[in-house]
């Protein structure tokens, strides 16, 4: 871990590359410029770093000090994080316009989870109980449909000493002590590291979704993947929000990763208006949000993206079946390009970066139903779907194509439907399930006339 103070070498958009900064590891938060802004070392060369800043760099100079945090960079977990709406580096935008009005100030710096909310906590263990990672300590109502658990976080076992009696606690104060460490409701977890769990289970029940072209024909299960190419116009942003609004489940997690800002206040407005069929609450009680919008820095986009993937990994280890839409992965790629560009390194096809596959493949495959820490029987699951934005619907694309490989159910938007008001427009030609047999058996006990049905 370094905490020698470096200087700045060389200023590029969003990358600064600064100097005399010693013993900085890859993926360390580093605090650029007399502001602090945030930023993350994505590469090290002797005593130089090149760091991705995550804010705007406009004003930062040759000179200007950099300050290394020896931490990577990570996602609070805890109590709060329903209902709330995050940027990509997890900052909460209702607060910040609070503070600075409606644009977001550089430099501004809120936790991410409030420390002066207390949550009424109900204790599940008691002294002298032997407990490991991923055990149930307690639970939160975190809204009037999400119980919130406060799990043993990863790494710690041991016996019970103290409990906290049931009562109002904040998220950083003790609630208990194991094996002479003392446990919070507040966990950090680095978002680039997927969180552990026993065993990655075969898919085998559909993730109803709603939306009919879906569950009958190419239907997706729990803990699956899919994307959802098509061109301008086609409808993703709307097929997107259909499906987060209307499936079954437990949590949904919206990222608008380099979407336009009004999309984003669309999905909010009716978040806030719906009510969810199934508790009569609305629809916002069990939903997140992370606006990373086109106005924004374009290196936040993988922030983003990996700060939404492990929130829903935090649920799902409580055993909720998570939903988790990024759209697009398509403006993250180019971020990765414009990024790639100003590194100077050798261009793949189209200008993407060689590493464009594997940086999507660490997306996707943290997906998945699985049975998770702790030593009750417990499973949980994430589904990802994401959005592409092929130029012109051209499916050739390295996006699209990349991300073919990676997914196991594809719905393909057709300009032709959409331009005839067909909607979902997705084409029942191109598109595409693997996930088809998994589901089956499932299927075969509500009707069994749905193989038969689905293959004429």
């Amino acid at each position: 871990m370094s905490t020698h103070k470096g200087t700045i070498y060389r200023v590029s958009g969003p990358l600064v590359i600064a100097e005399n900064v010693r013993g900085v590891s890859v993926y360390e938060v580093i605090e650029v410029g007399e502001e602090r802004l945030i930023g993350e070392a994505i590469g090290v060369e002797g005593d130089k770093a090149i760091i991705q800043v995550y804010e705007d760099t406009t004003g930062l100079k040759v000179g200007d000090p950099v300050y290394p945090t020896g931490q990577p960079l990570s996602a609070e977990l805890g109590p709060g994080l329903i209902k709330s709406i995050f940027d990509g580096i997890q900052r909460p935008l209702p607060v910040i316009e609070a503070l600075s009005g409606i644009f977001v100030r550089k430099g501004v710096r809120v936790t991410p989870l409030p420390r002066d909310k207390k949550w009424y906590f109900i204790p599940l263990v008691k002294p002298g109980d032997k407990v490991i990672e991923g055990d149930f300590i307690g639970y939160v109502n975190e809204t009037e449909v999400v119980k919130h658990y406060i799990m043993v976080p990863p790494g710690i076992n041991g016996i019970i000493e103290w409990v906290a009696s049931e009562g109002d606690y904040s998220i950083v104060e003790p609630i208990a002590k194991i094996g002479g460490k003392e446990v919070s409701m507040l966990q950090k977890w680095p978002v680039r590291r997927p969180r552990p769990y026993k065993e990655k289970l075969e898919p085998r029940e559909p993730f109803i979704t709603g939306i009919r072209v879906i569950d009958f024909l190419f239907p997706l299960a729990k803990g699956g993947k899919a994307a959802v190419p098509g061109g301008f116009g086609t409808g993703k942003t709307v097929l997107l929000h259909t499906v987060t609004k209307w499936s079954e489940a437990d949590i949904t997690i919206y990222i608008g990763c380099g979407e336009r800002g009004n999309e984003m206040a669309d999905a909010l407005n009716s978040f806030i208006k719906l009510i969810d069929p199934k508790t009569g609450k609305p629809m916002m009680e069990r939903s997140i949000f992370i606006a990373n919008t086109s106005n924004m820095p374009v290196a936040a986009r993988e922030a983003s993206i990996f700060l939404g993937v492990t929130l829903g990994e935090y649920y799902r280890d409580m055993g909720y079946n998570v939903l988790l839409v990024a759209d697009s992965t398509s403006r993250w790629a180019e971020a990765m390009r414009e990024i790639s560009g100003r590194l100077e390194e050798l261009p793949g096809e189209e200008g993407f970066p060689a590493y464009l596959a594997s940086r999507l493949a660490q997306f996707y495959e943290r997906s998945g139903y699985v049975k998770t820490i702790g030593s009750t029987e417990r499973t949980g699951s994430l589904t990802i779907m994401g959005a592409v934005s092929p130029p012109g619907a051209d499916f050739s694309e390295p996006v699209t194509q990349s991300t073919l490989r990676l997914i196991r159910a594809l719905y393909a938007l057709d300009v032709n439907l959409a331009y005839r008001r067909h909607y979902p427009s997705i084409n029942w030609l191109t598109s595409f399930s693997l996930y088809v047999d998994n589901v089956t058996e499932w299927w075969s006990k509500i009707s069994h006339e749905y193989s038969y049905l689905r293959e004429r």
